[in-house]
């Protein structure tokens, strides 16, 4: 990978870079439709062992390298990331985030969406992140406002997933003045 590895310590977890030995538990904890269904489409489902290699080799391909695990110390328990917009939002990223099921409700997205903002603003050349909520998962939309997001708007009925239209809120971050 095209960048230095990162830890970056959240409470009893961590966001750190992706290795090769987290195959098996990304397709255990990926391979889930409640996880699917806060995503895109893009995320496949059923996740299965030849997505999380491909997903592996992507990462060798990015420069830098902006997506990251969020483990414990013995395994990943889901993922987060910062996607560079092109053109004239070349100074915005779009943030992303999953979590194993497991896992939710525990505080371990928003810090990691904290530190991960933290990071993004320390050490990418922008100053707004954003990050979309499908209107159906408000526990999303809290974890971003703990982390000092502010609700940007709603895009009525824009997404369609799993046969159904939903809202999708825009949520942003600004980096503040002299940072």
């Amino acid at each position: 990978m095209k960048t230095t590895e990162i830890v970056l310590p959240i409470g009893n977890y961590v966001v750190r870079s992706f290795c090769h030995e987290d195959i098996d538990a990304l397709v255990r904890y990926a391979n889930n439709r409640n996880v699917w269904l806060n995503l895109r489409d893009l995320f496949p489902y059923p996740y299965e062992r030849h997505h999380a290699e491909a997903w592996l080799r992507e990462l060798n391909q990015m420069n830098p390298v902006t997506a990251f695990a969020i483990a414990t110390e013995e395994e990943l328990i889901g993922g987060i990331g910062l996607h560079p917009q092109p053109d004239i939002m070349r100074r915005s990223v779009e943030l992303g985030y999953w979590l194993a099921e497991p896992y939710w409700g525990k505080g371990i997205a928003t810090a990691a969406v904290r530190a991960m903002t933290e990071w993004g603003f320390s050490n990418l050349p922008v100053n707004r992140i954003f990050a979309y909520v499908f209107g159906w998962n408000p526990a999303s939309a809290r974890v971003l406002e703990k982390s000092g997001f502010t609700l940007e708007g709603r895009m009525h009925q824009a997404v369609f997933k799993d046969g159904k239209l939903t809202d999708l809120l825009v949520y942003g971050l600004v980096k503040a003045v002299g940072s």
